[in-house]
């Protein structure tokens, strides 16, 4: 733990006296002054202070809080973990709940009890404190295999242990699930986790490729051996060996090319188009598709015979409509990635937003829910989402649950209630307790009796 002087701390105030005076109330951190927004900004990046105490009413417009805002929205710019606390005057909440609502961490009115506003300063510097040591332990853990995939879903945590579970073998996986679940982050996951991650991951969609140029895709050509084949090039099989070939859509693989894919499963060697020789190429292969193929093969669409080849382990990946909480989770995670990437700051979803988000039956799955969160992200007026800028229908009113008093049925109500709970509020342990009626320390009792983390 770093010592109070040794924590840098930002006073931005035009009116000397009261900067004076702040600045003595504050005497136990190491304090830095600015007078306007340049000069607040200069000190910014000279000190890099963890938390920032300002007035909003800034130079030339000291009576306008128009230069205190945009110096805000610069600071969490350059640095949005900054603790930054708004001093405004009695009567002007309004702007000290918007100040909050772009991503101030508190805010105080003036005149200030010193006493209190030494502690919010501490409160501040102790969360920067608890962020930064968590960055570092987060830096030293190994990656996570799956780290592109987030999910509360009980079901789709289960997808996730036996990902884990298979990827140290070398049997052939196939992933089944609507488009949009995530077959290729977990195909990703499955390739990082397994002795193969140091070989390369090459994925090839089966039903974007036309069926004449499909062959040469998976399996390359020799020079001459077509009109334009210029150079001998590799095939994605080739390119892929020592590592692990996905073979996404592979319900839309030609009927043509399973006999040489079979070949090619039984002897693992190829023959390039127009060559001679049998190259032996030493890959994993995973395999993804939103089609039966079970069905396939009674219209006789499907080899059987490769389908057994292909399907040594089968994964089902639930759709996210089943997926408890999932929605409201993933959509939180789109809007801080979006806000970042769009440099608009802090943003949130509205309360009905969330409701409407979890109703919906999102049959594009988590790629339509990305696209309705960017898509709503790029056109909010403000730093909250609104329902009309998600452009769902509204959820319909939540039904009033009876308790009943069924054990067999309690633990598995309570388990979803929390789940869903979670999602909507973004995880905050507290806002859930809130939303399911109970204390803290109840709902920690009941997640650790349930097996929630």
């Amino acid at each position: 733990m770093s010592t109070d002087k040794s924590r840098a701390l930002l006073i931005v105030e035009d009116d000397l006296a009261l900067q004076k005076q702040i600045k003595w109330s504050l005497d136990r951190f190491e304090s830095v002054t600015a007078h306007d927004r340049e000069s607040a900004l200069v000190q910014m990046r000279r000190v890099n202070p963890a938390v920032v105490t300002m007035d909003l009413g800034l130079p030339p417009d000291p009576d306008s809080v128009s230069e205190g805002f945009k110096l805000l929205e610069q600071m969490l710019a350059a640095d949005p973990d900054v603790k930054v606390i708004v001093l405004t005057g009695q009567n002007d909440q309004a702007n000290a709940l918007r100040a909050v609502a772009l991503g101030a961490y508190d805010f105080f009115a003036k005149p200030f009890e010193p006493e209190l506003l030494n502690l919010t300063v501490e409160r501040a510097f102790r969360l920067a404190e608890l962020q930064a040591e968590n960055k570092r332990l987060q830096s030293m853990q190994p990656p996570d295999s799956l780290a592109g995939l987030m999910t509360r879903d009980p079901a789709m945590l289960k997808v996730c242990r036996t990902i884990e579970k298979v990827a140290g073998s070398g049997a052939t996986v196939m992933l089944l699930g609507e488009s949009g679940t995530g077959k290729e982050v977990l195909a990703r996951g499955l390739h990082q986790a397994s002795p193969r991650k140091a070989g390369k991951f090459v994925a090839i969609n089966c039903a974007a490729i036309p069926e004449n140029l499909l062959e040469s895709e998976l399996f390359g050509y020799e020079k001459g051996a077509f009109t334009g084949a210029a150079k001998q090039t590799l095939g994605k099989i080739e390119m892929a060996n020592g590592g692990t070939l996905m073979l996404d859509e592979i319900g839309d693989l030609p009927f043509s090319l399973q006999a040489k894919l079979l070949r090619f499963l039984q002897e693992r060697t190829i023959e390039r188009i127009g060559g001679r020789q049998e190259i032996p190429v030493d890959v994993r292969i995973v395999c993804a598709t939103h089609q039966d193929l079970k069905a396939l093969t009674k219209e006789s669409r499907f080899r059987e015979d490769l389908y057994y080849r292909l399907a040594e382990i089968v994964i089902n990946i639930p759709p996210l409509r089943d997926r408890v909480g999932d929605p409201a989770l993933l959509a939180h995670a789109f809007v801080r990635r979006f806000a970042h990437e769009q440099n608009r700051g802090s943003m949130h979803l509205s309360e009905d937003a969330v409701r409407a988000i979890e109703a919906h039956p999102w049959p594009g799955n988590i790629r339509e829910l990305e696209n309705c969160i960017k898509r709503a992200t790029i056109m909010a007026d403000g730093n909250q989402i609104t329902l009309d800028e998600i452009g769902l229908a509204p959820a319909p009113a939540e039904d009033v649950t009876v308790s009943l008093d069924l054990r067999s049925i309690r633990d598995e109500a309570e388990k979803r209630a929390i789940i869903a709970a979670l999602g909507r509020v973004n995880g905050n342990i507290v806002k859930a307790a809130e939303l399911l009626g109970v204390s803290r320390p109840t709902l920690y009792d009941l997640m650790h009796r349930l097996g929630l983390k």
